[in-house]
């Protein structure tokens, strides 16, 4: 009778422990999802702070090469965001932004906002690919109903 008793508990305890990583894994995967989300926000206000950037200068040669790369970002395809935010970055790199002005200001505030967004999401996509490659999860395939997350590899912008 002992052995019964014995064999429960396990199952009960292997059970919540089950229960438990497919929870984390969900949450993991949810969060990644999020900061996707906040991170694509963040590039959207960049590009459209530097396209009000550039028309405030209207013919200046460098303004027209970062509204042209602005408008580039905002109009990107998913498998071209990558190298259209690149460009962005490398165009405001060039440029002499005022951080007095408003509009230099906002630019340089959104440049901030991306670099702490795209850190976030660096860390939980490591996060939820680290839950995706253990043992247990793959031998259960816990992972299964999640898309595998992917980094967003772009240029940390600087000010």
């Amino acid at each position: 009778m002992g052995w019964v008793i014995g064999v429960v508990a396990f199952v009960v305890v292997g059970a919540s422990y089950v229960t438990w990583v497919a929870g984390r894994v969900d949450r993991l995967h949810a969060r990644a999802a999020s900061a996707g989300r906040a991170l694509d926000s963040q590039l959207v206000r960049r590009a459209a702070a530097a396209a009000v950037l550039a028309e405030a200068a209207p013919g200046d040669p460098e303004a027209a090469d970062l509204y042209a790369a602005a408008r580039a970002a905002l109009d990107a395809r998913d498998d071209d965001r990558e190298a259209a935010e690149n460009d962005l970055t490398r165009v405001l790199r060039k440029q002499a932004l005022d951080p007095e002005s408003p509009d230099g200001a906002a630019v340089v505030a959104a440049g901030r906002r991306v670099a702490l967004a795209r850190q976030m999401h660096t860390d939980l996509v490591r996060g939820a690919l680290a839950v995706r490659g253990r043992p247990l999860v793959r031998l259960l395939r816990l992972n299964r109903k999640h898309p595998r997350p992917s980094y967003f590899d772009i240029d940390d912008p600087t000010e």
